[in-house]
């Protein structure tokens, strides 16, 4: 029998601006480093004024991290200093390897009144894979596999593996797992995870409580918000939940259904230096890639790997 994982702690996303004006939810950033390791960042866009995300993030840097954007709705247009450019659609995937060093830019786009909604997920990388040649997997929406289990529990598998299913998402240094999990109302859905591994759920939709037999009050909570959910307590969109360590994790919907990110990884477990879009060990670092960005030598490779 597996040792199911506690709340270790519910946080709310915050209103915030990033890029040259573009609204979002921001789950965790940071200030919540090294909670979520090898994690850094969790970002909702999610809006039906293009006023809110037209201005988009203009040509800018990054270094030493993964970016990860994920679009359930609209469309994001985005180039780079390699020549790469193209569009991110509705439910596909873009999980960019930064590496030594890219400069890019995503532009959202407005599409007839449809509401633009993704996340991007910042992951760190190793000192050994800091200054490794950039890479780029682009996952269509029809690539990403959907798995149904138990009483219609619905997976989206992006990374990660779930009944012998693998998702597209590949060869990424910390063993992440990246799943959208959908379950019916009154269901309980269980889903192993790595012991060590970090772990956190981030609701989109409907409600729902995790963990199990769990003491609402045992965790410590930023700005979450509850709904009733029977005599328990449950958690509405917008909140993020960490666990504590186990070997799975438990979810139960409520009357109206449960949606939700699952994301886990292997934590690093090394310094961690940060300013704006890079991420190092060090400030000698973080010096030298600021210095270079200004000089012109902060791409180190032509191609993509």
């Amino acid at each position: 029998m597996g040792v199911t994982r506690s709340i270790k702690k519910i946080m709310k996303s915050m209103p915030t601006i990033e890029g040259a004006g573009v609204h979002l939810k921001r789950a965790f950033g940071f200030n919540h480093v090294p909670q979520l390791d090898p994690f850094l960042l969790l970002d909702d866009f999610h809006s039906d004024d293009p006023n809110e995300y037209i201005m988009g993030f203009p040509w800018h840097p990054h270094r030493g991290i993964e970016t990860i954007t994920y679009m359930l709705s609209g469309e994001v247009e985005h180039g780079d200093s390699m020549g790469n450019k193209g569009l991110i659609e509705s439910g596909d995937v873009q999980w960019m390897t930064a590496g030594s060093g890219i400069i890019h830019q995503e532009m959202p786009k407005a599409k007839g009144g449809k509401a633009l909604w993704g996340f991007q997920l910042w992951a760190n990388l190793p000192a050994s894979h800091k200054m490794r040649g950039p890479r780029y997997q682009e996952v269509k929406s029809h690539q990403i596999p959907e798995v149904v289990v138990g009483n219609d529990v619905r997976i989206k598998v992006i990374c990660g593996e779930v009944n012998g299913t693998k998702g597209p998402v590949k060869d990424i240094v910390t063993d992440p797992e990246y799943l959208d999990i959908t379950i019916p109302p009154e269901t309980i859905y269980s889903h192993p995870t790595k012991s060590g591994y970090t772990v956190f759920a981030y609701v989109l939709e409907g409600e729902g409580s995790f963990g199990k037999d769990q003491d609402p009050y045992s965790f410590e909570v930023e700005g979450a918000k509850y709904f009733d959910l029977n005599e328990s307590s449950a958690i509405g969109p917008e909140n993020l939940v960490m666990f504590d360590d186990g070997d799975e994790i438990v979810a139960k919907a409520g009357n109206k259904g449960l949606r939700f990110l699952l994301i886990s990884g292997k934590p690093i477990n090394e310094p961690v230096a940060w300013y704006g879009p890079i991420v190092m060990n060090t400030q000698e670092e973080l010096k030298v890639a600021f210095e270079e960005y200004r000089n012109g030598t902060f791409i180190k490779t032509g191609k993509v790997d």
